[in-house]
């Protein structure tokens, strides 16, 4: 095990991850061997003049990794154990919903036994992110995070630069203020649902208005209002935003976009009292799809991304060390409800 020559003063990466991606490198090329000891911290300290504190750094995260493991008595000693050649997974979800589920699943199929995912919620809260990322460091080959922050957003994208950039995949959503090189699946929210819904005016020109819903109480892009607003300008319908469809008494010829499967039941149960048909009397749009809404009154047209693509292009890129940042597919699927 030589560390002077791949230990760089100057790198961003901390120097315990360099020790820690150096020892593991060695594993891989079989320099050290499964079951045979290597030096200690102290002697390591020593024979590479590097402080005890940064090797006792690096053999801790060794250590959780399960790379390395201590006898007591005799030292440390590589792992048998040990499965280097599989990739190693830290997802970061802001929230887990059957969307997310999707997602999750299209990654664990995608990547099949080749990985180990472990999945954590960080509620759309910089700080907790910012824990996982600093407690986990030097444990996984990829982290996988959703940039959605309402709270402490300025924590949680100082520990993503921390993130050596050929480990960092941002999922869902794209994080302007980041400079690095690191691999991207996102969704354009303004963009998005001002195209989708530009898609769809051969079918919404039988109508004069359209309301978004769009939830105070659960947190979504405010870009999607901007999207909308924006459409709506350009092709000069009348429109409106509310929070809740609970008060909102429904009018013809009025669409209703829904973003939440509570709202979107409230149409359809008001549509009902009111004896309005869907796609006749009143458009309604749901926002992401789901195999319900294929059905549900002969089905509901619906605006949303590929939940199950953007979970198996993330797997694409992390299985052959990609960095390309790709805009994940968004339609507008036409059904009976516009």
């Amino acid at each position: 095990m030589d560390l002077m020559d791949r230990i760089e003063e100057s790198s961003a990466t901390p120097k315990y991850l360099q020790v820690v991606n150096a020892i593991i490198s060695d594993i891989e090329a079989g320099v050290l061997k499964r079951g045979h000891r290597i030096p200690s911290i102290n002697e390591t300290s020593e024979m590479y003049y590097l402080s005890r504190d940064t090797i006792e750094k690096a053999y801790k995260v060794l250590r959780k990794r399960g790379v390395i493991s201590s006898v007591k008595g005799k030292g440390c000693y590589i792992s048998n154990t040990f499965a280097s050649d599989k990739i190693r997974v830290l997802l970061l979800f802001n929230k887990l919903s059957a969307y997310k589920k999707t997602i999750y699943y299209a990654i664990l199929k995608s990547l099949g036994e080749d990985a180990v995912v472990d999945l954590h919620i960080h509620h759309f809260d910089g700080k907790i992110c910012e824990s996982l990322i600093t407690d986990n460091i030097g444990r996984y080959d990829y982290f996988v995070i959703m940039p959605h922050f309402y709270h402490n957003a300025e924590l949680a994208l100082r520990s993503i630069k921390n993130i050596p950039q050929e480990k960092l995949l941002l999922l869902d959503k794209n994080i302007e203020s980041y400079t690095g090189n690191c691999a991207a699946i996102y969704q354009d929210f303004e963009h998005d649902i001002r195209t989708a819904l530009q898609s769809g005016q051969d079918l919404l020109q039988k109508y004069e208005r359209i309301v978004l819903v769009y939830p105070k109480d659960v947190l979504y892009p405010v870009e999607i209002v901007k999207g909308f607003r924006c459409f709506c300008r350009e092709a000069a319908f009348e429109h409106i935003v509310v929070s809740s469809m609970c008060d909102v008494q429904l009018k013809p010829k009025t669409v209703y976009i829904t973003l939440e499967e509570s709202d979107l039941a409230e149409v359809i149960k008001k549509s009902r009292a009111q004896q309005m048909r869907l796609g006749k009397d009143i458009g309604v749009i749901s926002y992401n799809d789901t195999p319900l809404k294929t059905i549900l009154d002969s089905g509901i047209t619906v605006i949303s991304t590929d939940h199950e693509k953007m979970g198996e292009t993330a797997a694409h890129l992390m299985r052959h060390k990609l960095r390309d940042k790709i805009h994940n597919p968004f339609t507008l699927i036409r059904r009976n409800s516009l």
